[in-house]
């Protein structure tokens, strides 16, 4: 059993983040960092409080971290506020993960992060993703999820985001052969970062730095299913 923590578990892909690592006998302990509140749960320790003290307040003791921890330019007010979370809040957080120990790191970044990239997003997602891979875990594993589908508590005003979810949904209620490959849905995205943790916890994997593409995400969780 291994202590486990977790950032961003209020987003789509973090909450199912949490559900499963709340069901895995292998999680001894559990820390979130949240701004709101979390459900219930004897194995989980809340850290709730200014995110600007997070990285201070990192705990001691965990063996794997994973951060789902993201929001949009219009949730945060612009590309600069966006930037101090999706990068910087990130970057600070793996830093504290690192000299506190932690020995694996998982990233939900996304589909086309590149840090030469000329566009702002991709290249913030890049940048990320080169600066944890630098800071050196015994493993860092990053997911590029595409389109998420799932149900949001609210679609802050996307209404075009809105419109190609309902379209992934439909084309997956016909194959999921027509989703997958350009959207997945946000349980699937969560299975697999878990279960890429325990594998790399756990000595399956080898690799000291993996990339899970769409492809990827699918296969791992399939597996977690016919395994559970």
């Amino acid at each position: 059993m291994s202590t486990f923590c977790l950032v961003g578990s209020t987003g789509l892909v973090g909450n199912n983040i949490l559900g499963t690592l709340c069901k895995r006998p292998e999680v001894n302990v559990l820390y979130a960092f949240s701004r709101r509140d979390l459900p219930l749960s004897d194995n989980i320790k809340s850290i709730r409080s200014d995110s600007s003290t997070w990285a201070q307040q990192y705990p001691a003791g965990v063996a794997v971290f994973i951060s789902g921890l993201g929001t949009t330019r219009a949730a945060a007010g612009g590309f600069d506020a966006q930037y101090r979370i999706d990068h910087d809040l990130n970057l600070e957080l793996a830093t504290a993960a690192k000299h506190a120990g932690t020995r694996v790191y998982v990233l939900i970044s996304s589909s086309g992060a590149n840090s030469s990239s000329l566009f702002g997003y991709p290249k913030m997602k890049g940048k990320l993703e080169d600066e944890v891979k630098a800071l050196d875990f015994d493993h860092t594993v990053v997911l590029r999820p595409g389109l998420i589908v799932g149900e949001r508590s609210s679609y802050d005003s996307r209404t075009a985001e809105y419109v190609l979810r309902k379209t992934a949904e439909l084309a997956g209620s016909v194959s999921n052969k027509l989703k997958d490959f350009w959207a997945q849905d946000a349980e699937v995205i969560g299975k697999a970062a878990v279960r890429a943790a325990l594998d790399c916890l756990e000595g399956r994997q080898k690799q000291k730095v993996v990339v899970l593409s769409q492809a990827g995400k699918s296969r791992i969780s399939k597996r977690e299913r016919y395994k559970h």
